[in-house]
């Protein structure tokens, strides 16, 4: 009698672990859709900002954030954030295992793991989560991407990202940091100074637009600009059979 209470009760321990990991599975996702629809007026960065200037005493506490529409963007700066942070953008799920492969690839040859975070797993890490190199953090991260990039389009995370990235000391999202860098609205943002804004994206608050990390990348990226971001997997490309030719009909 008293095996069949201890497995009773084990089992419902269980059922109860299996009910909390469908909540923690499924919770998001209401959250995931309304980015659809609603740009978020604060993100989890932006609090960590926010304590890092009131305990230092920084002022403004709240950061410079004004979202604005796709049609508020210069149609440079989405092409110029592709280019810099992102160039795989529309081929991958949310997770660029090429991009990832790569990274790991150069850390067994003994270089520096380098990051291959998507621009929605950049989205999803700014929204929703915290900064830290935990396993923990890293796969939520890559679980809400996945889920993100099934849910939204991939324009409507393109949109999240500009509207949502940190731009300078205090500046998130692209209106806000245009008006810092360069005293202009995103929408007014030249070939080159998209170029600039998107190769200060790694490190914004040390990286001024018109600085020397700047100076050194713009380049780079304005050579990429050049191209459309590719929306065709080379893969899928390269299985599809060329057409053959017909033969004349012998004489």
């Amino acid at each position: 009698m008293g095996r069949g209470k201890g497995w009773f009760r084990s089992r419902r321990w269980w059922q109860q672990i299996a009910l909390v990991l469908l909540f923690l599975l499924l919770a998001p996702i209401p959250c995931i859709l309304v980015l659809g629809v609603i740009d978020p007026p604060v993100t989890m960065v932006m609090l960590g900002r926010v304590a890092d200037r009131l305990f230092s005493g920084e002022r403004p506490v709240w950061p410079a954030h004004d979202p604005v529409s796709r049609a508020g963007f210069s149609p440079y700066l989405r092409r110029a954030v592709l280019a810099s942070e992102d160039d795989r953008f529309y081929l991958h799920r949310g997770i660029d295992f090429v991009e990832l492969e790569k990274a790991l690839e150069r850390r067994r040859r003994g270089g520096r793991l380098r990051g291959a975070s998507t621009l929605t797993q950049q989205v999803v890490k700014n929204v929703f989560l915290w900064n830290g190199r935990s396993f923990v953090r890293k796969g939520a991260e890559a679980y809400l991407a996945l889920c993100m990039d099934f849910l939204l389009s991939k324009e409507r995370i393109l949109d999240l990202y500009l509207n949502l990235a940190e731009w300078g000391p205090n500046a998130f999202g692209a209106e806000a940091g245009a008006q810092y860098q360069f005293g202009k609205s995103a929408r007014s943002l030249t070939r080159e100074e998209a170029a600039r804004m998107a190769a200060i994206l790694p490190s914004p608050r040390r990286w001024p637009a018109k600085g020397r990390v700047a100076n050194a990348r713009v380049g780079t990226i304005l050579a990429r600009m050049q191209y459309p971001a590719p929306k065709v997997a080379p893969e899928t490309t390269s299985r599809s059979p060329a057409p053959r030719r017909r033969q004349a009909p012998p004489r």
